[in-house]
């Protein structure tokens, strides 16, 4: 009977350790799944502890990838020059209740971080674009005691691997990896879409193609342009000024554009009104244009406005396709998909307040 007692209670007491070695296992297995490591855009390991309720996004774009998840009350601070001109912005068309949150610094180009403005509002991380190197990162990450997470537009910006990379690192640490993903494939698809539609047609049935009035640090007129222009390559355009060999922001000489003469000419709609007060002191030139004669300048949303607007620049990019191979678009209606482009990234249709603030796609006719 006393050896029953012993084996009863040696066996209550495994049975015991069992269910404490359980729940030690549970706890520890939970407090490490509230931690999660990312490697960010500069190749820096960040480590943060969840779950995140709160952020801030700081530089050139990075509120706007975070507006992609559709989750504005995440959003701790928002920097001045957001709010100091919304106008173009999608995403504050969308979301216009961000710009009533506590300023979290001055934002803009050449404005440095503000760690006591944004540790007053006491955000879980910190995405930034403004860092470009990792000494600047970890110098922020050390003056607030807030892990600094660092994004990316990449070079090219639409469609650039490392907007899809900040997309992906974002979502990993907001939780919401399954939007990130759908974002992901979201860009691929237009991607894909739109080289599916044009990669096909020989050199030398495409119209020839120049884009002016791009901003460069301000609006400007017809002579600013791009070498190896995003938007049109992802409809394999022939840009006129690619012979040129540059890339990026180039200002030309208006004789050059005359010896181009380009079949169709694209206008960013920012820089309008900059190609219209030139038109009126120099009619001659603009009239010695084939595009201006035959009618064939067309008007393109504005999308740089504190770096890409990303949505804006895929619904641009359907719009000149529509315009250099209409038999390859004739099922795009460019007004629509465009809403159903920022739809599908921002949660809104917003092209209706795109289109009242500059004018919209449209066929531009310069005064007589």
């Amino acid at each position: 009977m006393k050896n029953r007692k012993i084996s009863l209670t040696v066996v209550i007491l495994f049975c015991f350790s069992l269910v404490l070695s359980g729940c030690s296992f549970s706890f520890n297995y939970e407090t490490e799944l509230s931690f999660v490591s990312v490697t960010d855009t500069l190749g820096r390991v960040v480590t943060i502890k969840g779950p995140v309720e709160k952020i801030v996004a700081i530089g050139p774009g990075a509120m706007r990838l975070c507006c992609y998840f559709n989750k504005p009350d995440i959003f701790a601070g928002i920097e001045q020059h957001e709010i100091d001109n919304p106008t173009g912005r999608p995403y504050l068309y969308a979301y216009p209740m961000l710009t009533s949150l506590p300023i979290i610094g001055p934002g803009g180009p050449n404005n440095a971080p503000d760690a006591e403005k944004i540790l007053a509002v006491k955000p879980d991380v910190i995405f930034t674009t403004y860092a470009t190197d990792k000494a600047a990162a970890d110098k922020l990450q050390e003056k607030t005691g807030i892990p600094v997470c660092v994004l990316s537009y990449g070079e090219t910006s639409t469609f650039d691997p490392k907007v899809s990379r900040s997309l992906t690192i974002i979502g990993k640490i907001i939780g919401m990896e399954e939007r990130a993903q759908k974002l992901v494939a979201l860009m691929d698809e237009f991607k894909n879409d739109l080289d599916a539609r044009t990669r096909d047609i020989p050199q030398n049935m495409k119209p020839t193609a120049y884009v002016g009035g791009l901003g460069m640090k301000g609006a400007h007129g017809i002579e600013s342009t791009q070498g190896n222009y995003s938007l049109f390559n992802a409809v394999n355009a022939r840009n006129v000024v690619d012979e040129t060999g540059r890339t990026g922001s180039v200002m030309i000489d208006k004789e050059q554009l005359i010896k181009w003469d380009p079949d169709k000419i694209f206008i960013d709609a920012a820089g309008y009104p900059s190609v219209l007060e030139d038109y009126k002191r120099n009619k001659q030139f603009y009239q010695t244009l084939s595009a201006v004669k035959h009618g064939e300048i067309y008007q393109i949303l504005p999308y740089n406005f504190y770096t890409t607007n990303i949505d804006t620049a895929i619904a641009d990019a359907y719009y000149i396709g529509k315009v250099l191979y209409p038999d390859r678009f004739q099922d795009i209606e460019p007004e629509k998909k465009a809403d159903e482009i920022y739809w599908l990234l921002l949660g809104k249709e917003v092209y209706a307040q795109m289109a009242e603030d500059f004018g919209g796609f449209k066929r531009i006719t310069l005064p007589e």
